[in-house]
């Protein structure tokens, strides 16, 4: 055989070996995304799951502010109505999911704080049980959050580096967004007694 031809050949494997290496390592970081962001929305799921309890043993005292129950209940319902797949995982609807996500969180904690009002509520063993369920709960979101912006990064690095991008740009894969902190969550909350 040509000498010529096997370096030719041999240029040839070498370079589909890469392309074909750099895909599946493409592949592995977009499913890898797409894991975590199940992971993340199981963590919202308790969430949601754990409210309706809450508000449940919270409506037993009857001059508890209707209007914060109320408010819990509705962005409730708007975040659990806010569903994205890992494959829709784009600027405009990342924002609305954390958006609704925000607007519970906020609610949740209006109502936490409420609750200081109510000292027998405050006493209360199931209350107490699902506060401390929320908490972990909290934290568990937070944790698949980070873990999530973490396979991002290195997902949003690969299809960026050289010669991943040209593969990824081929696969028309696009950078995915981060979950970012809250506006005003770096200002430390004024507590007055």
């Amino acid at each position: 055989m040509n000498k010529g031809l096997l370096i030719f050949l041999g240029v040839i494997l070498l370079f589909g070996g890469i392309a074909i290496s750099k895909y599946n390592g493409l592949i592995r970081k977009d499913v890898a995304t797409e894991e975590q962001w199940t992971n993340v929305e199981v963590a919202y799921q308790r969430r949601a799951d754990l409210i309706p309890n809450l508000i449940n043993t919270v409506k037993g005292y009857a001059d508890f502010e209707q209007e914060t129950l109320t408010r819990v209940v509705e962005s409730r319902a708007k975040a659990s109505s806010i569903n994205i797949k890992a494959d829709e995982l784009n600027e405009g609807n990342f924002k609305k999911f954390e958006a609704a996500q925000a607007e519970l969180g906020t609610s949740l904690n209006k109502l936490l704080l409420t609750v200081e009002r109510y000292p027998d509520l405050k006493a209360n063993q199931n209350f107490l049980a699902l506060q401390s369920q929320l908490e972990g709960t909290e934290n568990r979101i937070a944790t698949e959050r980070k873990r999530f912006n973490d396979a991002v990064g290195s997902y949003n690095r690969t299809i960026r580096s050289f010669p991943s991008n040209i593969i990824a740009s081929q696969m028309s894969m696009e950078k995915k967004p981060f979950f970012e902190s809250r506006e005003g969550s770096d200002a430390v909350p004024e507590v007055q007694f």
